[in-house]
Order: structure tokens, then C-alpha cells, then sequence
């Protein structure tokens, strides 16, 4: 077996190889209809969420005497994709009336792996890598486009508001109604008991 192949046959990260670059190819955006004024925000799996949301909702509300932008793109591939979709929520429950598009896609990232017994022997691996956009619009976007969620889908429920408002009356999270169904049955079998003794 040649080294090369004693290499590829061993876990990366394990058996002596560690990883010296990642690069990304780059990619279009897979989004048609972005503005020129867009505010791309890329977040990358070491991303603050509350950094990512501080930025993009000062820029969407004009603070500090900036110009506000009317669409945010949040971006993310690999391991930061549920942090990507958790920042544009958060986004779209603070600032109401957003249309939304999202796109899936993959992206090729070539990462480069070094011996560390050897550093003349290097592997090079291509992965295939998912990747999500997600385009938050005060403007209207094109209800034809695939991945669009116009501001009526995307905003809370009467159902939420209701709960919502006994929420804060009580302090406590409202049950489901599946769990107001157990707590029934739980008083009912309690009693049913006590009355036996």
C-alpha cells in the first residue's frame, strides 16, 4: 500500500493528518430578484447569533444614522445551516411584513490534508457540501418563485397571539392540548383511587 493510500484509508483528524486549508468555491447567489443594496450575512458555524441579529436589525431599521436596507440574504453552508435559518426567524418575528425566498444548494469545498509524520504527504479531498439563502424582503418578491413565503405565512397565527397573551397573564408556557388530555386522565385516575381507600 502506497502512502498516499494509507492516508486516504485513515479518518481525517485521526492517524497523523491534519487538516491545513478549506477553501470554498465560490458560488452564485441562487436567489434572482436581489437587490443591488442587499445585506448579505454569512454565518459561519462559530457565528454569535446575537452579533449576526444585532448588525442586521440595526441596518434594517436605519439605526445609527445609516440608510436602512429594504433586503437581508442569510447564508450559510455545512454545520452553520441551522443557525442561518434560526437568525432569519428571529429576524422575521421582530420585523413583520418581510417576504421571504429560500434556496437549497451544494457547494464544492476542497479541503487539503498534511501528514503530520510526513509533511510531504498531502491529500486533497473535494466535498459536496449543502448550502441555504435566505432572502428577507420588506419589498414584495415574485409569488411565483420557488421557496416563497409571502408575510401572511410567515407572520404569527391568532392561535399564537392568543397564547401568547395567556402567556403573560400566567408566567407559564400554555400546555398542548395532548398534555391538558394526560393531565385530565392523571386527576381523574387520582381520584378514582382515592375514593377506593
Amino acid at each position: 500500500m502506497t502512502e498516499s493510500q494509507n492516508a486516504c484509508s485513515t479518518k481525517a483528524g485521526q492517524g497523523g493528518l491534519r487538516k491545513i486549508s478549506s477553501t470554498g468555491e465560490p458560488s452564485p447567489c441562487p436567489i434572482p430578484g436581489v437587490g443591488p443594496a442587499v445585506l448579505e450575512m454569512r454565518v459561519k458555524e462559530g457565528s454569535k447569533i446575537r452579533n449576526l441579529l444585532g448588525f442586521a436589525m440595526s441596518r434594517l431599521q436605519g439605526e445609527g444614522h445609516v440608510v436602512p436596507v429594504t433586503q437581508v440574504v442569510f447564508t450559510g453552508m455545512g454545520r452553520a445551516i441551522t443557525k442561518t435559518i434560526t437568525c432569519a426567524e428571529i429576524v422575521k418575528r421582530k420585523v413583520r411584513g418581510l417576504h421571504q425566498v429560500s434556496k437549497l444548494q451544494y457547494r464544492t469545498v476542497r479541503e487539503v490534508w498534511q501528514s503530520q509524520e510526513d509533511e510531504a504527504v498531502q491529500m486533497t479531498v473535494l466535498k459536496n457540501v449543502p448550502a441555504i439563502y435566505i432572502l428577507l424582503s420588506k419589498e414584495p418578491l415574485d409569488p411565483q418563485e420557488l421557496g416563497y413565503q409571502s408575510p401572511a405565512e410567515t407572520g404569527s397565527s391568532l392561535e399564537e397571539q392568543k397564547s401568547g397573551d395567556a402567556t403573560e397573564v400566567s408566567g407559564k408556557r400554555p400546555l398542548s392540548p395532548s398534555s391538558q388530555m394526560t393531565q385530565a386522565s392523571i386527576k381523574r385516575t387520582h381520584i378514582e383511587s382515592a375514593n377506593n381507600y
